[in-house]
């Protein structure tokens, strides 16, 4: 997808659910997300990379009461968690925030008012599961049965053993408490739906124009095909963004975690408006940019969110996993639209992720976790795989032997002997970027690569990103090996003059390679751009850089390996 340079981008990734820990099937997500938002400043966009923790429904609820804590303990241990963690992996978020702030308490109240004032709000009595033995109704994560559509072991809101259907209040078969395991009777309760159904046409419309990714836009179309049903929007819970009006009832979590996205811009804007930069990282890579933001963009707290959520002056593109597609391709654009909000342009989804060819399964331990992955690995090899092993939108297998042929056989054998045996020998030799012209060959080869990355980042394909710049890393070593220098620069001072054209040569080609590369990889290609004597941060660099000729007479510095080898 092609987008408007003169439009803002507001990049998102679906919020992470913080009852838990992060595992590498997580950061599918985040880590292209991060990657693109990084391209586009290098493309001269204006972009912005916004998430935040989901903190409310029944999981987290049922979490505390394992615990012997309260929600908001957990919380606030997890959210701490996965804010380490993104800071680690540099998924440099320019505000991440978290659904149970107060901006987002009020921005869903807003919301939900402002469905019911639009009239696709009603409610309904229902039946609800209730506990005799507990006392209380019991929200859907409290409850298990079966799948009546498919007969499946499911759970109260979704057949996950099965059919994978969204699942009503009341529909569950055979409903059995999860907290004492008695079995459940139904009861009449009252609940808020939301009329879903009304927006088949809407939608319909809306899809055929929604860019991202295929399998995005294919599966949601699958579904408004079929009836679209109305759905329940709250819930019979304490923990929550109180329903309007009522002290009995929260809306659902699929209300207010995707409104985060919004209460989250607001909160972005709030501090651009008041510092130049968000605060909670004053050492972010992209700080400067931050503070140079046009005037235009720098707007106040009151009105500068609303550029992207009210005023269709901005571009919305959602990363999200593959599971999520309904809840961002049906159910949120219906509910913005109803609402009277801007539309997200495009969702890109992710392939799930599998262990060994098994699926993700923390209670079967077939799971890796990110925290002890980044104790023995470099944060930017995870980086590397999660963009390089497969397509965005296909599956990705991971296994300890594909991780270490990666690092091993690329990162080791392509680029960082590249860089080491470059950089070495011109340290070596010279200790500055010898004088001479870039080869037309050199220099038609990464325009060439240039316009194969940035065809890739509007198709989302990641992939073909890290293939095409690790091409031009190969490209680099066999020039150099075709050239050897190593025997020119023995003779004479003409020879060695060719030797030092050689050279600059190949180090304008690492030069090109470690731009396109850092959006992947931040912390070792600034290692390289400093190897290159380069005074300004790679960070900050745009595409059209990586032509510019190295400047000749720049202090090099003597380099250091790298990447170490994996062993399996």
């Amino acid at each position: 997808m092609k987008i408007p340079i003169e439009k803002p981008v507001l990049v998102t990734s679906a919020l992470p659910y913080v009852n838990g820990e992060c595992h590498i099937g997580h950061l599918r997500t985040y880590v292209p997300a991060d990657i693109y938002r990084r391209m586009l400043r290098k493309m001269g966009y204006d972009a912005f990379f916004i998430s935040g923790s989901d903190t409310h429904g029944t999981p987290i609820v049922l979490s505390a009461e394992a615990q012997g804590i309260t929600p908001e303990e957990v919380v606030e241990k997890y959210h701490e968690h996965f804010k380490r963690i993104f800071k680690e992996l540099n998924v440099d978020f320019d505000y991440y925030g978290q659904t149970d702030s107060e901006s987002n308490h009020r921005r869903t109240e807003e919301i939900v008012k402002k469905l019911i004032e639009n009239g696709y709000v009603y409610k309904e009595e229902t039946k609800q599961a209730f506990c005799n033995t507990c006392g209380r109704f019991l929200p859907d994560r409290y409850v298990e049965g079966k799948c009546p559509y498919c007969g499946a072991m499911a759970r109260g809101d979704e057949c996950d053993q099965g059919c994978g259907k969204h699942l009503e209040p009341g529909e569950i078969i055979e409903p059995k408490c999860k907290i004492c395991g008695s079995e459940a009777d139904f009861k009449e309760q009252e609940q808020f739906f939301f009329k879903l159904s009304s927006f088949a046409d809407f939608l319909v419309s809306y899809l055929d124009k929604l860019g991202g990714t295929l399998n995005a836009k294919n599966y949601a179309k699958e579904w408004v095909k079929k009836e679209l049903r109305d759905w329940c929007i709250t819930r019979n819970l304490e923990w929550g963004v109180k329903f309007p009006g009522r002290d009995d009832l929260v809306v659902y979590v699929w209300v207010d975690a995707p409104i985060g996205y919004i209460s989250f811009t607001e909160e972005l804007m709030k501090n651009l408006s008041l510092c130049g930069a968000p605060p909670h990282d004053p050492a972010s890579p992209v700080r400067a940019y931050k503070k140079a933001l046009p005037k235009k963009y720098s707007t106040t707290e009151e009105n500068g969110w609303r550029k992207y959520w009210t005023e269709n002056q901005a571009t919305i593109v959602h990363f999200i996993g593959t599971d999520i597609i309904y809840h961002h391709c049906i159910f949120w654009p219906a509910m913005l639209k109803g609402a009277d909000y801007s539309l997200p342009d495009a969702v890109v989804a992710s392939g799930m992720v599998k262990i060994d060819g098994k699926t993700f399964s923390k209670s079967r331990g077939n799971v890796i976790w990110a925290s002890e992955f980044l104790e023995r690995f470099h944060p930017d090899t995870l980086r590397y795989y999660l963009a390089a092993q497969s397509s965005h939108t296909k599956e990705l297998d991971f296994s300890w032997d594909s991780f270490s042929m990666r690092v091993n056989n690329e990162l080791l054998a392509v680029l960082g002997n590249l860089v080491h045996r470059v950089i070495s020998f011109a340290y070596k030799n010279f200790g500055v970027v010898p004088e001479g012209d870039i080869e037309e060959e050199v220099l038609g080869k990464i325009e060439e690569t240039r316009d194969e990355v940035i065809k890739a980042v509007e198709e989302y394909e990641f992939k073909k990103l890290v293939d095409a710049a690790m091409g031009l890393a190969d490209f680099g070593n066999s020039f150099f090996q075709r050239e050897e220098p190593w025997h020119l620069i023995k003779k004479g001072e003409k020879e060695r003059e060719r030797c030092g054209e050689i050279v600059k040569n190949v180090l304008q080609i690492i030069k090109a390679v470690c731009v396109l590369l850092e959006a992947v990889m931040p912390d070792k290609m600034e290692e390289v751009w400093s190897q290159l004597g380069m005074e300004s941060e790679v960070h900050s660099v745009k595409v059209d850089e990586m032509i510019a000729p190295i400047a000749s007479g720049q202090t090099l510095k003597k380099p250091k390996k790298l990447f170490e080898r994996v062993e399996v």
